[in-house]
């Protein structure tokens, strides 16, 4: 996903970014969200014994419920947002092209720029504190290698059971990396694709559009281009390598599936002989915190080029300090304005990851109410398995949504 934040001039800019055109980018999110609780759950089944550790863990875990809930209020905000613009802002836009009203366009665009600040304001303070947070989970395992280093027994020789458990992840691993390559690559054909497509869509406008179908271009994904050949071969590529994307994806589910079941045996194990686990499931952790982080930037970026947008129109609406007459263009504006049910699709999925985090910063960290040392091994498994069911169900939910939007 890109993570470019620069402003572009907004008639120039308005295509250059193909994922901000998904109303649906922001359900990214989603599944990094979901994980991160289960991961801290085993971590704390793992670790919970060790009381150095399990307080460690606690404090993380408590941080990031707290960062959930800013960031659940966060995406309230984008809800409400939305929908200002479709109750109120494209219906008085609308009013004041059909009343040659230029006046009262300016104004209610001015309060729309203003949600907008709130909003790119708000996004920047949460992104921070996502960053300064994965830094201490990143510093938290740090801690426990460090904690693993001190009290680890020293042996001659190890388990077979242990040395079989880790020769199976180190090969898990290679099989990670090399999947991690394949994926990169996917990305950078992505990229490259879009950037092709972005271009001629790009030369198409700026030999048959006007400044006002462009600002409608932003919200309905460029109708007559799309409609052109080499246009509908840079899509079919893109829809292809989308395509193969989500089975990358999938693939990569399967084995850190793998990976997390062989963790646990190996943590079990370890348990077993007095050792500290290795806190795999903590590093896991903040890669999820750092793809909500990622999503955020986009959601960023998404309202500044919002905002770019409605100074334009703003703009438009002046020639140099005298209002415009709005009748010649009369047509192409009202166009514009009915751009209002690709708004109703973004805050409808703001709303559902709104409500993912409501749940996950209010009823996923009940483990925490449990003293870890008290499991019995029967019971540390029994988790374990109900984890791993959940951790499955978001594999197979996510998987099955990307083909959806394929």
């Amino acid at each position: 996903m890109a993570n470019n934040t620069d402003l572009v001039p907004a008639e120039m800019g308005i295509a250059d970014d193909c994922s901000i055109l998904r109303a649906d980018f922001i359900q990214e999110l989603i599944p990094s969200a979901e994980r991160t609780a289960l991961l801290y759950h085993l971590t704390f089944l793992s670790l919970g014994e060790f009381p150095k550790l399990e307080r460690l863990i606690r404090a993380q875990t408590i941080e990031t419920q707290l960062l959930f809930g800013s960031s659940e209020a966060l995406l309230l905000k984008c809800v409400g947002t939305s929908s200002n613009l479709v109750t109120s802002l494209f219906p008085i836009l609308r009013k004041a092209v059909e009343k040659n009203n230029p006046s009262l366009a300016v104004i209610y665009l001015k309060k729309a720029k203003q949600w907008i600040t709130d909003i790119t304001a708000q996004v920047d303070i949460i992104v921070e504190r996502y960053e300064k947070h994965n830094e201490s989970v990143k510093t938290s395992t740090s801690d426990v290698y460090q904690e693993q280093k001190e009290t680890k027994e020293k042996k001659d020789k190890k388990s077979d059971e242990m040395k079989g458990l880790e020769d199976a992840l180190l090969k898990l691993n290679k099989d990670l990396e090399i999947l991690v390559c394949k994926m990169e690559s996917n990305e950078d054909q992505i990229e490259r694709t879009t950037a092709r497509l972005n271009d001629f869509i790009r030369r198409f406008k700026a030999f048959h559009g006007h400044w006002t179908m462009k600002v409608l271009d932003f919200f309905i994904g460029y109708p007559d281009a799309m409609k052109e050949f080499e246009a509908i071969n840079l899509d079919a590529q893109l829809k292809r390598l989308y395509s193969e994307k989500n089975i990358l994806r999938h693939e990569q589910w399967n084995i850190k599936i793998k990976l997390t079941d062989l963790q646990l045996q190996l943590a079990n194990c370890k348990i077993r002989l007095g050792e500290i686990p290795d806190p795999d499931n903590l590093k896991e952790v903040q890669l999820c915190l750092s793809q909500i982080q990622q999503v955020l930037i986009d959601l960023r970026t998404f309202w500044k080029k919002v905002d770019a947008i409605l100074s334009t129109l703003k703009d438009r609406t002046f020639a140099g300090e005298e209002l415009v007459d709005m009748e010649d263009m009369k047509d192409e504006l009202l166009s514009s304005i009915d751009a209002g049910k690709y708004w109703k699709r973004f805050g409808t999925c703001c709303q559902k990851a709104q409500g993912i985090f409501s749940v996950q910063s209010r009823d996923e960290y009940k483990f925490l109410e449990i003293n870890p040392s008290s499991l019995s091994e029967e019971e540390r498994n029994r988790q374990y398995l109900s984890i791993k069911e959940k951790l499955n169900h978001i594999q197979s939910r996510a998987t099955g949504a990307s083909i959806t939007q394929i």
